[in-house]
């Protein structure tokens, strides 16, 4: 996340954004509930419309 939003900015969005396709967790909550990782960047960039080709 730090390489597409910066460190500040990942921090805080895997902190602080909470996102229904994570069952209303944030980021941090998600992995720390034991979903893959790769599922948890996926959502992310699905809500922050990251490009395909920098996921």
């Amino acid at each position: 996340m730090a390489d597409e939003f910066g460190p500040t900015r990942a921090e805080m969005l895997a902190q602080d954004h909470v996102l229904s396709s994570l069952g209303g967790r944030t980021a941090d909550e998600a992995l720390e509930a034991g979903m893959p990782p790769k599922e948890v960047w996926t959502a992310v960039c699905d809500a922050f419309e990251v490009p395909p080709e920098r996921r």
